[in-house]
């Protein structure tokens, strides 16, 4: 039997799913003055560039409330200020309905990595996230050492964090 109403909600849903968009990261390889390697978010200012990575990073879109918030802060705040908070340590920036998130959180567990978790739907959680990132439109968002990827993908992740105490 055929549901004409089916078909369309399917084909919707299909549609939609295909609409969100997957931000690509690009990781820097590098080998700085000391001879360390260092991974980045930014190419290198000093030091010798071995290799560039492009991940493809996956992330769920904001809610309405949330992403207005994003766009106000981002009027309001200029690009490159400095970011309360950024520095040393490992922040999640991630929700309960987040599919992608939930792969994050099993991500840092798996690999031991102690972080802090900031719920984007608890009280002032949308705003750090608009402070800790530079407005990618989705989470999670995972800020490592002040070094921020939007997205995830275990590749990425497994990059930002080697060579990493």
């Amino acid at each position: 039997m055929n549901h004409p109403g089916r078909s369309r909600a399917l084909l919707l849903a299909c549609a939609l799913a295909a609409s969100v968009g997957v931000p690509a990261q690009t990781v820097y390889k590098s080998v700085g003055p000391d001879g360390r390697i260092v991974y980045s978010d930014q190419p290198p200012t000093a030091g010798k560039l071995q290799k560039t990575m492009k991940f493809e990073l996956a992330s769920s879109a904001l809610p309405a409330p949330a992403a207005s918030y994003m766009e106000q802060f981002r009027k309001t705040h200029p690009a490159g200020a400095p970011v309360a908070g950024a520095g040393k340590g490992v922040t999640l920036y991630s929700a309960v309905w987040c599919g992608y998130c939930k792969q994050a959180k099993a991500w840092l567990v798996g690999h031991g990595v102690a972080y802090t978790n900031v719920d984007i739907d608890a009280p002032g959680g949308t705003a750090a996230l608009a402070q800790a990132s530079g407005g990618g439109g989705g989470v999670p968002v995972l800020v490592v050492d002040g070094h921020t990827l939007d997205g995830f993908s275990a590749g990425a992740y497994d990059a930002a964090f080697t060579g990493r105490p």
